[in-house]
């Protein structure tokens, strides 16, 4: 039975921050971003955005044309929820108007959340308790406030909305035939709803590690193998874009081959997947199907039938090595949804519009009463988001979230 992605679609942001323009504000070397980072642009999140508008705007995007009656699953992924009990799910399940007979849950394990999630909803479909069934699985994350620290330049946030069924249009996954490895560490976590910290250098070995491992124990399952010869093009989860050339270096290590070698092979079956974060920045649980998406919309080289190896990681932690088959309507499918108009018609922000969204996000974090239209954020509202018919968030009320059309 093949089971995976019938669909995919993606939101973010409406507004964007030139990460040059940054790195001069905080007296650096203007390349920093591109040279050391291979990133552009990120999105910035005004107050009246959050996991939910993210989640919702994404999936209503993808339900166009959808009969949501058939939907009998719905998961949604985040470490970014906005209450400790309530799951972010409850209200997508309200907001894309889904039938009352659909179960909904939220699922939290850093940026493998995305993975997990679909995980469970391929499982679902496979075993065929609801046949005919359709599940919609979300990732929707965002970054917390870093302003004036190097975390601001691979900042971000976004959402993917997947359609998994049993009739995988876009991608068939390769059940049961994952690389697996886990163990405690805390290499970055978010102790309160406003911080989120962690050790760069510990995170970066932990996530070499675990793709080491991974692809070991996916090697287990399939036998021997060069990931240049098995695989057509390579995803890898990606907190920042160059961490992605770090991976492939590291996968590689083990042939010889020259500096030049590894290179090449990362431009045909890495960097095409890569375009999308760096215009958003880290999108944490949707992370790895950010890049699906971009390589999807990106690479004409594609062909229905072409494998596909992902290796995801979530900090904590928790690696998959696992792959999948393209399906006969991957590449149109993406391709009409215009990814680069979407991301080009974003409102660009100066730093110090940023700034002061970033301190207006932080603060209605603890508000129990308020206005998510704080001034700042009313100033973006206008040219960014009025008339655009996005959900956002309206505003507080005794701790319960109004949201509305914009």
């Amino acid at each position: 039975m093949r089971v995976g992605i019938e669909k995919i679609e993606g939101y973010t942001s409406r507004l964007s921050l030139e990460l040059e323009d940054l790195a001069v504000a905080r007296r650096m070397d203007r390349s920093y971003p591109q040279e050391r980072l291979m990133a552009a642009r990120r999105s910035v999140l005004p107050p009246f955005e959050d996991a939910v508008t993210l989640a919702v705007n994404a999936a209503r995007r993808l339900l166009q044309g959808v009969d949501t009656s058939s939907i009998g699953l719905l998961v949604v992924a985040t470490e970014s929820g906005v209450d400790f009990g309530k799951p972010v799910s409850t209200w997508v399940h309200r907001f894309c108007e889904l039938p009352a007979r659909c179960r909904n849950f939220e699922v939290k394990h850093a940026c493998y959340g995305g993975t997990a999630a679909l995980n469970v909803a391929a499982s679902w479909v496979a075993s065929r308790q609801s046949p005919g069934k359709k599940a919609l699985v979300i990732s929707a994350d965002h970054s917390r406030n870093h302003v004036g620290s190097r975390i601001e330049f691979i900042s971000g946030g976004g959402a993917i909305a997947m359609l998994v069924s049993d009739e995988p249009a876009v991608l068939a996954l390769d059940l049961g035939q994952s690389g697996l490895w886990s163990y405690e560490i805390a290499d970055t976590f978010r102790p309160s709803p406003t911080a989120e910290e962690g050790n760069s250098q510990e995170s970066l070995y932990s996530y070499l590690d675990a793709l080491e491992e991974s692809f070991a124990a996916y090697e287990a399952i399939h036998g021997d193998l060069d990931p240049r010869n098995h695989f057509r093009r390579q995803i890898y989860h990606t907190p920042f874009p160059g961490m992605a050339l770090q991976a492939h270096r590291a996968l590689l290590g083990r042939y010889e081959l020259s500096k030049s070698e590894v290179h090449e092979d990362f431009e045909a079956r890495v960097a095409p997947t890569l375009w999308i974060s760096q215009e958003v920045g880290g999108t944490y649980s949707a992370s790895v199907f950010v890049n699906l998406l971009a390589l999807l919309n990106w690479d004409r080289g594609l062909r229905e039938g072409d494998r596909l190896g992902v290796f995801s990681y979530g900090s904590g932690c928790q690696a998959e090595f696992f792959s999948g088959t393209l399906g006969p309507a991957a590449v149109s499918q993406v391709r009409s949804l215009d990814w680069e108009g979407h991301l080009s018609s974003r409102s660009p922000l100066s730093v110090e519009t940023y700034e002061a969204l970033e301190a207006a996000r932080e603060s209605l974090i603890h508000e129990r009463t308020a206005p998510a239209l704080t001034p700042v954020g009313q100033s973006v509202f206008e040219p960014a988001y009025e008339g655009r018919g996005l959900l956002i968030l309206d505003r507080l009320e005794d701790y319960r979230r109004h949201y509305r059309w914009s």
